[in-house]
């Protein structure tokens, strides 16, 4: 689907379903140098259970037009200007790493518009190891590979994928290697100097979920917790055994929680 977001085209996926009146808007928002593909199942499944679904691609990234959002406060206008692009007053926001953090400041700077707010692999803050900011910045592969080897639970390690046919890791890295030179340096730095995690999440008014891999490596389940603690209505999720990518490690496990959050029947 395309819509104009800010006066530049932007493609957001609608999990295979076209959008109906009447019911509720979903916005999926991926992480550093990723796209709305890594969204598949889950935009999917909530696209058949009731909901309109908006998996987006964020400037630069994908198939959206523009340059990549230089900060997270950039990218949070981006998702408010985009629940008006897709024609609705009110969205629930899913936000997977820096999509958690995108979602989190656009949920405290719109809070009557955001009805629900699920953080996947959170933390308020995300420094980035200098070592993967040098090389992002220098477009070199070694990146991707810290991104992959920091990024995956060990289970990834030894195929582990429960949708079939799916080489996890490797789809990963395609995804991290399609991207535009500059990319994934771009949001990177956008997460390392973001600071208002906790003051963004005081403010914060809708139901939260944050699901959570006890494997985590980039945002690790002690980070999260301290987010966790400065929200005003949460739910925590630990997915045992998990790393960070979490929509790809546990896809039905993250489809749980989102269905218990969303108050929609049985599911996987």
């Amino acid at each position: 689907m395309q819509l104009i977001v800010e006066k530049q085209r932007a493609f957001a996926a609608t999990g295979g379903r076209p959008h109906e009146s009447g019911r509720p808007l979903a916005i999926f928002v991926h992480g550093a140098g990723l796209d709305h593909s890594v969204w598949a199942l889950q935009s999917r499944w909530l696209a058949f259970h009731g909901w309109n679904v908006l998996a987006v691609d964020l400037p630069g990234h994908g198939r959206s037009e523009g340059s990549p959002l230089p900060t997270i406060a950039d990218m949070a206008s981006w998702i408010d200007s985009s629940i008006t692009a897709a024609g609705s007053h009110t969205a629930a926001l899913i936000g997977h790493s820096m999509g958690a953090l995108v979602t989190l400041e656009a949920a405290s700077r719109i809070p009557t518009r955001v009805t629900h707010l699920t953080l996947i692999g959170a933390a308020a803050a995300m420094p980035v190891h200098p070592d993967l900011l040098s090389a992002a910045a220098a477009n070199d592969h070694a990146a991707i590979d810290m991104v992959t080897l920091w990024g995956y639970g060990p289970a990834a390690g030894l195929g582990g994928s429960q949708a079939p046919g799916v080489w996890m890791i490797g789809a990963g890295q395609s995804v991290l290697e399609s991207a535009k030179p500059g990319v994934l340096h771009n949001d990177l730095n956008a997460c390392s100097t973001y600071r208002h995690g906790l003051i963004a999440a005081a403010r914060i008014t809708a139901t939260a979920q944050l699901i959570c891999g006890e494997r985590d490596q980039m945002t690790p389940l002690k980070s999260a917790r301290a987010l966790a603690a400065a929200l005003p209505k949460v739910t925590v999720n630990i997915v045992p055994g998990a790393g960070h990518m979490l929509m790809a490690e546990r896809p039905y496990e993250v489809e749980r929680a989102l269905a218990q959050q969303l108050s929609i029947g049985r599911t996987r």
